[in-house]
């Protein structure tokens, strides 16, 4: 059995990430590349394609959400996503396990006993009206059952309803307070009640991969693959890492040389690259887990030098100026900061193009 190392691994998946160099594919065949991108707060799925893909604009993102090819729904870990109508419909249905048990288990947190098909059934009502803000669908709950924990009621809508976040043409795409409406009625479209997980493995292996079936469960969610997983062994190649850990693989995932130069590259908050994995090592080292996965959930805006996540990064904006400012974990040579630098002044450009001035500053 071939054994992958630490950096195999890494410029693997870097690859099949669009970060080895950047793309030319449109920005829809990206984002289906990639599956899904987290998409918590609105600005990072811009940022996570500005770097990924060749002469990247706003427009062209928010011209696909527009037009409905795109959306923003709850998908991935029970987490808001970006990505393209036609894998939302795809794989709604396979992800709905994980879906419901993490419904099920905030509501069993809250001691809260629901009548569950009585509780979707009122919220789809209520949202079959029009497009609604959870701020309005926990108002609707409060009267409607004043003596329910209205925080059960209100997540297991938004876990077992398929709901579309609702766009607008201003910013980044989507409000601070979003509305949801019903995914059916946005896409025009039944959502279907099959599912495709054989197709959802591929495509992570093909997007993240080589992993472990462990790896699988932390990116979708899912729990107790095991079974499944192992009848679609025969189609898929395997190796393992150098602990001897057995790695599943599409045949034809692209496994480039470890010694593949990489840039510099910038990744948003909450960047899958980060996420998608039960060892993370092939992009963050352990010594640095505590400065990139941050208390409340949050994962930082990082970038990456020699294909491993270096630092962290953030804009600041005060009057008419902005400065993209960095916060090495280690010392840099001066080739990495030059290279940096170049790539963060793009990118303070691309986040605040309206700024008359514009700085690069190192925190260390």
């Amino acid at each position: 059995m071939a054994t992958l190392t630490l950096r195999d691994l890494n410029r693997a998946t870097l690859a099949r990430q669009l970060l080895l160099e950047r793309s030319v594919l449109p920005v829809k065949g990206a984002v289906e590349r990639l599956v899904a991108m987290q998409a918590q707060l609105p600005q990072p799925p811009y940022v996570g394609l500005w770097t990924r893909l060749h002469a990247f604009s706003r427009d062209d993102l928010a011209r696909l959400i527009e037009e409905r090819a795109i959306v923003k729904a709850t998908f991935l870990r029970g987490t808001l996503h970006l990505l393209t109508a036609e894998d939302y419909v795809r794989f709604r249905a396979t992800l709905q396990p994980a879906l419901q048990r993490g419904s099920e288990s905030i509501v069993k947190q809250r001691g809260t006993q629901l009548d569950v098909e009585s509780v979707l059934a009122m919220g789809k009502q209520f949202l079959a009206e029009q497009p609604r803000t959870f701020a309005e669908i926990t108002a609707m709950f409060s009267e409607q059952m004043p003596d329910t924990d209205v925080g059960a009621l209100r997540y297991t809508v938004r876990m077992n309803v398929p709901l579309i976040q609702v766009p607008v043409s201003t910013g980044w795409g989507y409000p601070a307070t979003p509305q949801f409406t019903l995914a059916e009625a946005w896409l025009g479209k039944p959502i279907p009640t099959e599912t495709d997980l054989r197709a959802l493995v591929f495509r992570y292996l093909a997007a993240f991969g080589p992993a472990t079936l462990t790896d699988i469960q932390t990116w979708s969610g899912l729990g107790k693959l095991k079974e499944a997983v192992e009848k679609l062994k025969p189609e898929l190649s395997i190796r393992q890492d150098e602990r001897k850990r057995e790695l599943l693989d599409v045949p034809d995932g692209l496994l480039p040389p470890a010694d593949t130069p990489v840039p510099e590259r910038f990744l948003p908050e909450f960047d899958n690259l980060l996420l998608s994995h039960t060892n993370r090592t092939r992009v963050v080292a352990d010594a640095h887990r505590s400065k990139v996965y941050l208390p409340g959930l949050r994962v930082a805006a990082t970038f990456l030098v020699d294909g491993f996540v270096a630092g962290t990064w953030k804009v600041e904006k005060s009057k008419k100026s902005a400065a993209l400012i960095l916060e090495p974990f280690e010392p840099l040579s001066k080739q990495n900061r030059r290279g940096l630098s170049e790539e963060a002044e793009n990118l303070v450009r691309f986040i605040e193009p309206a700024a008359k001035s514009f700085e690069v500053r190192f925190a260390d």
